[in-house]
């Protein structure tokens, strides 16, 4: 999967998808010059034989009428549109909630639920990509869905019996196959297909509410050229045809936008987890199932894009269905199916019986549990170890936003080499303020102390004693694992209050500063908790793609180069050599800039600019950097933690892997 070719065809769909609605919204405005011109003709000119001279509608009416129907049109839709984005702002979980789905704590000990938290959090840390919160949404079908703006916003969630009638290997597939909608920018562009459509739709709802009100004025009004029952009657039934026949075009659209990424989600599923068994078996059981992929909730409608399976039974199936065939998308992955579907009783897929799920959740080889992964398990990354990372910039490039299954045992071996202690604290969000805070604790240091002694004053109660306990398992980590423990935080951190997060991000900066002078591991983790938890907490001001060349962000992507290279170890003359690497790939001559950002307050301005490059710029960017970060045949712990942290910064994930492909 070409990550950032990925992401410049979502965003060039989204002006398809611009001027398609255009295109429906001329259209509205033509048939409802129509409409309203056939009524004026009417009551103006009533015709010698009773009816409507659709002639005269189109020259009898005034101009300036045209004009103003017009733009009400227009502003109807436009509103409409609005106030539905404004709905959907909220991403990810925004939608969750809307389809009543039901948040799983980090903290659930219910077999299924815990497996499946489990399996998403393996395959976010294989990513590059935030852990996203998981919904499971009360039906009895089996269907899935990835909702959000970015990785940053966005949330998994399923229908009930995908959890009771899937097993592991199957749940992984699906799971799969929304990681790719998330990654590809599938999931953005479905939010403002929601926005649109509800726009559209909305004249059909103007027409609604007029034969309503037009309903409860009496039937004894509703006749006579006087009494004006008739053209009010017209409109209304107008309106509703103009809107339902907006609404018809606007689903073609859907369908044709969304079929199409169904496959390559499909595909991209096979890809990520090497097995085709896992998909193949959760597209078959859909099949087999009563209840099928249906759902039965009011909101499902305008969603149905987002879905794994098909959602609804729309008109014109072949026309209007969101999803292709089952029995196609079947033989894309599994090419000998002999077309039979199991026969799917009330019976769960897996039970507690089966195997505990383990720290990885997934199956190993087939439908059996796959064992915990241990400390040996791991690659060997001491605190303070060079990360060796030998790999080209070229490779660096070609693993963001990258999930296969070598990814994906490499992240469970990562997590599986976590101190047990700290795996459950990330997973509480009680525990998970006490973690961070502890990440961020002096070792040896004057401020140590003062640090201890503010946490003690100004967190929760109870949260100092947690703090205490898990401050020495915290000082055996490398950076590699410390980022793991953050990312696998966050969704326990998207649990607390409003209060309870700005007490958590007041606190955080506090202990940060504490030193007087912020630290390049304490810049990244904050960082990325900024980046994950303020649109959660806070809102999300989306930010299109601007700059199409890097060249009028020049001086940027220099502050940029620079940064990476006094983050390295070597001498001045190894820092200029270093900056040289990365100004000769990015092909913009420039100067080393020596000064220290004691607070990295350039480097945050710079990327603010950097993060608005068009898709298809930012891999130069990333291999820029990358040659800074390797100029010297490896990359230090400090320069690997700073480099993730740019690449998120800069909504380019880079899986765990990039550290040890020297190794594999």
């Amino acid at each position: 999967m070409d990550f950032f070719g990925a992401q410049d065809t979502a965003r060039r769909k989204t002006w398809q998808l611009a001027a398609l609605f255009a295109a429906a919204v001329v259209c509205l405005i033509l048939l409802t010059n129509v409409l309203i011109g056939a009524v004026y003709t009417y009551t103006a000119r009533p015709s010698p034989t009773g009816g409507i001279d659709f002639n005269a509608a189109l020259t009898d009416m005034p101009v300036g009428y045209w004009l103003v129907i017009s733009l009400a049109v227009i502003a109807v839709v436009a509103l409409a549109s609005g106030y539905k984005y404004l709905q959907v702002r909220g991403g990810g979980r925004a939608i969750a909630e809307s389809l009543g789905g039901r948040l799983i704590l980090q903290s659930t000990s219910e077999y299924r639920e815990r497996r499946l938290l489990n399996i998403v959090e393996e395959m976010a840390i294989a990513s590059g990509t935030p852990v996203p919160p998981v919904y499971v949404i009360d039906e009895p079908s089996i269907n899935a869905f990835a909702a959000g703006f970015s990785p940053d916003d966005a949330v998994v969630g399923v229908n009930q019996g995908t959890l009771e009638h899937l097993s592991r290997e199957e749940l992984q597939g699906v799971v799969a196959h929304e990681f790719s909608h998330i990654l590809n920018g599938d999931s953005r562009l479905n939010l403002r297909l929601i926005a649109v459509l509800h726009g559209i739709l909305f004249i059909g709802l103007v027409g609604r509410g007029v034969l309503y009100g037009f309903g409860r004025r009496g039937v004894r009004r509703s006749s006579g050229r006087g009494s004006g029952g008739a053209p009010m009657l017209a409109l209304g039934l107008g309106f509703l045809v103009i809107g339902y026949a907006g609404t018809f075009f606007g689903n073609l659209i859907k369908a044709a936008v969304s079929r199409q990424r169904e496959y390559l989600a499909d595909a991209a599923s096979v890809q990520f987890t090497r097995n085709p068994a896992g998909i193949a078996g959760a597209l078959k059981k859909i099949g087999g199932l009563g209840a099928g992929s249906s759902m039965s909730g009011a909101a499902a409608g305008e969603a149905s894009h987002m879905f794994f399976g098909q959602a609804d039974r729309p008109f014109l199936n072949s026309l209007m269905a969101t999803h292709p065939p089952l029995a196609a998308r079947i033989q894309a992955v599994d090419p000998r199916w002999d077309g039979r579907f199991p026969a799917i009783s009330g019976e769960a897929a897996d039970t507690p019986a089966d195997g505990q799920p383990g720290v990885s959740g997934f199956a190993g080889g087939g439908q059996t549990a796959a064992p915990a992964h241990h400390a040996g398990d791991r690659p060997a990354h001491n605190a303070g170890d060079s990360l060796e990372i030998h790999a080209t910039p070229d490779h660096v490039v070609d693993a963001v936003g990258q999930l296969d299954d070598r990814g994906l045992d490499q992240a469970a071996a990562l997590i599986g080499g976590l101190p047990a202690a700290l795996r459950d604290a990330a997973h509480d969000p009680f525990s998970a303020r006490a973690l961070i805070y502890a990440l961020v604790i002096d070792r040896q240091s004057d401020a140590r102390q003062a640090q201890l002694d503010h946490v003690d004053a100004a967190a929760e109660q109870g949260i100092s004693l947690e703090l205490a306990g898990l401050l020495k398992p915290v000082e055996t980590l490398d950076e590699q694992q410390k980022l793991t423990l953050v990312e696998m935080a966050v969704p326990a951190l998207k649990e607390l209050s409003e209060a309870q997060y700005q007490r958590f991000t007041s606190n955080l900066v506090t202990l940060i500063k504490a030193d007087q002078r912020i630290d390049l591991f304490e810049w990244v983790l904050h960082r990325l908790l900024v980046k994950e938890l303020k649109g959660h907490f806070e809102g999300r001001q989306p930010q299109s793609a601007r700059y199409g060349s890097i060249k009028p962000i020049a001086s940027e992507a220099l502050e940029l180069l620079s940064a990476l290279a006094r983050a390295g170890s070597g001498s001045g003359e190894a820092m200029t050599a270093a900056f040289a690497q990365g100004s000769a790939a990015l092909e913009i001559p420039g100067e080393l800039n020596r000064a220290e950002d004691v607070n990295f307050a350039r480097l945050n301005r710079a990327l603010a600019e950097l993060r608005l490059l068009k898709p298809l710029q930012k891999p130069r960017l990333i291999k820029a950097c990358a040659a800074v970060v390797l100029a010297d045949g490896g990359a230090s712990a400090r320069q690997g933690a700073l480099l993730q942290g740019v690449a998120a910064a800069l909504d380019c994930p880079l899986p765990p892997s990039i550290y040890t492909a020297a190794n594999g």
